[in-house]
């Protein structure tokens, strides 16, 4: 995707700034990739189990690097 600029969307960790209600942390989610890397994080709509799991996972994240002080 990256290499022959196919503007595929794929999953992968990227930072995030507010997508998802996410922000200042890493996560996997769909990205649109081409040559110049990640080119638009893709918001998709997530039922509520899935945004509540999402959230709880983030949290988890979010006092794993605090505890770890990174």
């Amino acid at each position: 995707a990256i290499l022959k600029d196919k503007h595929k969307i794929l999953p992968c960790c990227v930072y995030l700034e507010g997508e998802y209600g996410i922000k200042g942390l890493c996560v996997g989610v769909p990205v649109k990739l081409g040559r110049r890397g990640v080119e638009e994080i893709i918001q998709i709509k997530l039922d509520p189990p899935e945004e509540e799991g999402l959230r709880r996972s983030t949290q988890a994240v979010k006092e794993l690097v605090e505890k770890l002080g990174i």
